[in-house]
């Protein structure tokens, strides 16, 4: 997540508040997956970005959940993430993302 996402969607959170809003990831490893799920909710570990030390909160998903898979198109869903899905390591993403949604779940 580069910084001006970081920067977009901590634009959406102060406009928008955060319980509308729900962050959806597509990222291709499990490392950069849990990294970037624990920027959305903890803020940026790194520091470095608009997010640092600014937990939002939000909930984060993977685009290879099933909870998400079920509601995109399934033809969409095939042309924008199906050779993604078979070539990545799916499972080991989505239990990284599901974990710091435990560990958020866990602090509140």
């Amino acid at each position: 997540m580069d910084l001006e996402s970081q920067g977009e969607i901590k634009r959406f959170a102060e406009q928008f508040g955060s319980e509308g809003l729900m962050v959806v990831l597509g990222s291709p490893d499990p490392e950069s997956a849990e990294v970037f799920a624990r920027t959305v909710t903890e803020g940026d570990p790194s520091y470095a970005g608009p997010l640092a030390a600014v937990p939002l909160g939000l909930p984060v998903y993977h685009i290879l959940e099933d909870e998400i898979k079920a509601q995109v198109d399934p033809a969409v869903y095939e042309r924008q993430v199906g050779l993604m899905e078979m070539v990545l390591d799916a499972d080991a993403i989505v239990r990284g993302v599901q974990a710091v949604r435990v560990s958020v779940r866990r602090s509140r």
